[in-house]
């Protein structure tokens, strides 16, 4: 039975955190790829409240192009409508059929707010749960469980590196004018300088040496 890993969000933008967590779920359970599900409409959060669809798609397509086992999947843009994870499982089960196995990616903050998710106890049937432990964030468990009878047989917890990156506060830094350099690949820092995405609207163009059309995409 092959393994799918699922990473979803709304990657904006995508950044080493989400990286090494995906790179991390994929050798600790053996899977053949993960994939990278951009939310179309983040049901989470307002519009007009993050970047369009395709410039976030655009920056995945960058920092996974050179990882053989990395994908980038459009099936929420091509769905339309809110971005309910159950109907992405739904959907992708359907399409890879019962010979796949599919492993949920997400963070301990994603697991203490299941319970708000959209059909919980369903997702529970459609795939594995697999959380990236953080040092000093606990969970409820058996809080939890007691809410979502079977959450814990479907739990893989891995312990992953701890980088202290997000998305909010890299467009925090944009916005100050602080660097950003080493916080995410340098074809999405280029990919964001080139088309001014977070930046102050009076802030002047900067030349980058890097352009990510002239990437070699050998793999």
């Amino acid at each position: 039975m092959r393994r799918i890993g699922v990473l979803g969000g709304t990657f904006d933008p995508v950044h080493y955190g989400h990286l090494v967590i995906a790179e991390d779920a994929f050798a600790y359970l053996r899977l053949d790829t993960v994939l990278f599900v951009p939310a179309f409409r983040p049901p989470h959060k307002p519009p007009g409240s993050y970047s369009p669809f395709e410039d976030r798609a655009q920056m995945l397509r960058l920092a996974i192009a050179r990882n053989p086992h990395f994908q980038l999947s459009l099936i929420e843009a091509e769905r339309g409508g809110p971005s309910y994870t159950v109907d992405t499982l739904r959907q992708l089960q359907r399409e890879l059929g019962p010979e796949v196995a599919l492993y949920l990616i997400i963070g301990m903050d994603s697991l203490a707010s299941i319970l708000s998710w959209c059909c919980p106890a369903e997702m529970l049937t459609l795939c594995r749960i697999v959380v990236a432990e953080r040092a000093g964030y606990q969970v409820d468990l058996s809080a939890l469980e007691a809410g979502l009878p079977g959450l814990r047989d479907t739990l893989e917890l891995i312990d992953t590196p701890e980088l202290s990156i997000s998305s909010t506060d890299l467009q925090e830094r944009l916005q100050r004018g602080l660097p950003i350099r080493y916080q995410l690949p340098a074809q999405v820092e280029a990919y964001i300088r080139k088309h001014r995405l977070y930046l102050p609207a009076d802030s002047a163009p900067t030349i980058e040496a890097f352009d990510e059309q002239e990437q070699c995409d050998c793999r």
